[in-house]
This record gives structure tokens, C-alpha cells and sequence, in this order.
């Protein structure tokens, strides 16, 4: 899952590492240069105290350094630079490599203003800092980077769970997105997630309007073994879902999952109906479901529905099929709801909750 991410976020890393590194090297080399021409200086001194020092040759110095033997005094003094030398990183070590990395989370179908903030909030905690004995660049750049992401991809993230537990029962949760990207297969594996931490729920298919919507969910409530509450086609989404409360609330249901019409935010029929399920309803929360493999797409959408019907959070399904990660890096900093869940297979147990710092985590893990 997001492999080609965590690619570009490991070039980063090496390409920074490379730049202070031949910097550090450059510098232990002019320290033990200084050290050399210091010695000569010295030794000359001593062996003519009478006489005033002549101004040093530095090309002969040159030569002398040039000379020395690799095991001899100037070989440990310049190792003696290297291991203590503190090279502060510098803006220009970082032009190259912050290239790099913007064109890299581009590709990968991160948000402009996204990549942007990770890039200064990188240079920001980078520049200035020195490679010291107990760290090393690759461990500088490593915090710099798990900061920045966590800093946009964190934007609103609460516990969906504790959520749940703590709030008035039944909840009502309500799934909104476009067509095709498995909002009605998110409801029954959300109900399967529920289940398994004891949570009692029911399906409402508020998608009556279109043809086979009705078989399409009962036979994914069959599956899970939930009972689902649905009208005939063509009937008022908002009465379905109010219905699916009623249910819940005569027979001690814990959550309702309702679905609804698969829209555009430019449709205003559909939206209307999402308004008014809000106003019989009031659920809980509404999320929205879109596919982190349609990267800029999700991203675009996601703002667009929250502009017209605020959401509480998002799904993103088919996270196992994406290697670029945008959509996970960018929607919660754009729309500021979070990403509460990923679908990452088939199978109803195929979902897990959004965890930022693992996500961030497996991102920047080096293979072994």
C-alpha cells in the first residue's frame, strides 16, 4: 500500500543524506588541511625562535599535505574532524533534494498547497540543524518528514470508536459519495467492523432510486447476517433511513448504516435529499466514500461535498490498489475532517481504522 510513496520519500531521505555528507567530508578535509599547515607553522618555530617567521608558504603546505603518510598524524587529526565536525545544514544542501520531493508528492497525487506546507514545514525543521555523533542525517531528515506528515495528514482526526460509544443510541451514520467506488460494500464491512467490538447495527438503503440499489445491499446484509430496512424503488430516501432509526430503537440496535443515491456535489435534486435526511434524521456522522486510487479526483470531491453537505470524515476504498497515497496524504487537510477508515480488499473484514502515525510509520520504514 502506497509503495511508490514510500519510494519517493526514501529517495529524499538518501538524496539529503548524500548532500551533508559530501559537505561533512568537504570540511573534515579543510579542517585537517588548517591542521596540517598549523603543525608545519609551529614545528618551524620551535626550530628557529631566534629568527621571525617567515610568512607560511600554503603551497608548500599543500604539497606536504598531499604527501603525508595515510597512517601518520595527518590521517588521525583528520579523523579526529570528521567524527567531532557539527556541519550545519544549509538552504542550498536542500534545493536539489526539495525539488526532488515536491516533484515526487506531485506525482504521487498530493494536493499543491498539501506539498507545499510538508515542503516548508521539512526545510523549516531542517535548516540550521547540524549532523551531530549521537544522529545522523538520514534520522534528521526521518523526524523533519514524520512531522510534516503527520502534521497534514492528522487535520481533525478523533476516534471514531469512542465516538460511537460515547454518543446517544442509536447512532446514525449516513455514507455519501459518487457512484462505483463501493459506498454501499463500505456499509457491510463498517457493519462487520462494529460487530466484532460488539456493536449491534442495521442497514437502510436510502438509494432508491436506482435500479437494483435494493438487491444489490440486501444481499451484502445477507452476507454480514444485518437486517436491513428498505423501501420500494423510488421512494423518499430521508422515510427509509428515519424508518431504520425507528427499528433501531424498538429493538435495542446500536448503530444504523444508512446508504444513499451515489451523487455529484453539482447534482441539486440529490443533494436536496441528503439536506433533508439530515433534517428527519440528524445522524451522527456523515462520511464520505471515495477511491484512494483516484488520487486528485477523491481529493477535488471531497471538498466539493463538504462545501455543499458537511461530512465528519472520509473512506477511502481500494487503498490496497494504491501506490501513490495522495488521496490518504491530502483529503483531511484539505476538507479538515480526516480520514477515518481504509478498504483494503475484498473481504468484509478488509477495512481498518485510519491511524496516522502508522501510516506515517510504514511510510518511512526503510525495507529490510
Amino acid at each position: 500500500m502506497f509503495d511508490g510513496l514510500k519510494d519517493k520519500l526514501g529517495s529524499f531521505r538518501k538524496d539529503v543524506e548524500e548532500e551533508v555528507e559530501e559537505k561533512e567530508a568537504d570540511a573534515a578535509d579543510e579542517a585537517a588541511a588548517d591542521a596540517e599547515a598549523a603543525e608545519a607553522d609551529a614545528s618551524e618555530d620551535t626550530e628557529e625562535p631566534s629568527t621571525p617567521a617567515a610568512a607560511p608558504d600554503r603551497e608548500s603546505a599543500d604539497d606536504e599535505d598531499e604527501d603525508a603518510d595515510d597512517s601518520g598524524p595527518g590521517r588521525i587529526r583528520q579523523a579526529a574532524a570528521f567524527a567531532t565536525g557539527r556541519v550545519i545544514i544549509e538552504e542550498d544542501d536542500l534545493a536539489q533534494p526539495l525539488w526532488s520531493l515536491e516533484m515526487a508528492l506531485l506525482e504521487s497525487d498530493v494536493e499543491m498547497s498539501v506539498a507545499e506546507e510538508i515542503l516548508d514545514s521539512v526545510r523549516e525543521a531542517l535548516i540550521g540543524e547540524s549532523r551531530k555523533q549521537v544522529d545522523t542525517t538520514a534520522e534528521l531528515v526521518e523526524d523533519a518528514l514524520h512531522d510534516a506528515l503527520v502534521d497534514v495528514i492528522s487535520v481533525g482526526q478523533f476516534d471514531f470508536e469512542a465516538r460511537i460509544a460515547e454518543a446517544d443510541k442509536p447512532v446514525t451514520v449516513v455514507f455519501t459519495g459518487v457512484n462505483g467506488v463501493g459506498k454501499t460494500t463500505s456499509i457491510a464491512k463498517m457493519s462487520e467492523w462494529l460487530g466484532d467490538r460488539d456493536y449491534s447495527s442495521v442497514l437502510a438503503n436510502g438509494d432508491t432510486y436506482r435500479a437494483g440499489a435494493n438487491e444489490q445491499i440486501q444481499k451484502h446484509a445477507e452476507n454480514v447476517g444485518r437486517k436491513l430496512i428498505s423501501h420500494e424503488q423510488g421512494g423518499d430516501p430521508a422515510a427509509v433511513i428515519y424508518d431504520g432509526v425507528e427499528y433501531a430503537e424498538a429493538n435495542d440496535i446500536d448503530v444504523v448504516l444508512g446508504d444513499t443515491a451515489g451523487r455529484l456535489h453539482t447534482n441539486n435534486d440529490l443533494m436536496t435529499q441528503l439536506e433533508k435526511i439530515h433534517r428527519v434524521v440528524d445522524p451522527e456522522m456523515t462520511l464520505f466514500v471515495d477511491e484512494a486510487v483516484a488520487g486528485q479526483d477523491a481529493v477535488e470531491r471531497a471538498r466539493e461535498f463538504n462545501k455543499a453537505a458537511e461530512i465528519d470524515g472520509t473512506v477511502l476504498t481500494k487503498a490496497d490498489a494504491d501506490s501513490s497515497g495522495g488521496a490518504a496524504i491530502s483529503i483531511a487537510h484539505v476538507t479538515g475532517k480526516p480520514v477515518l477508515f481504509l478498504g483494503t480488499g475484498q473481504g468484509y473484514d478488509d477495512i481498518q481504522a485510519f491511524d496516522p502515525e502508522e501510516l506515517v510509520g510504514q511510510l518511512l520504514a526503510e525495507e529490510e
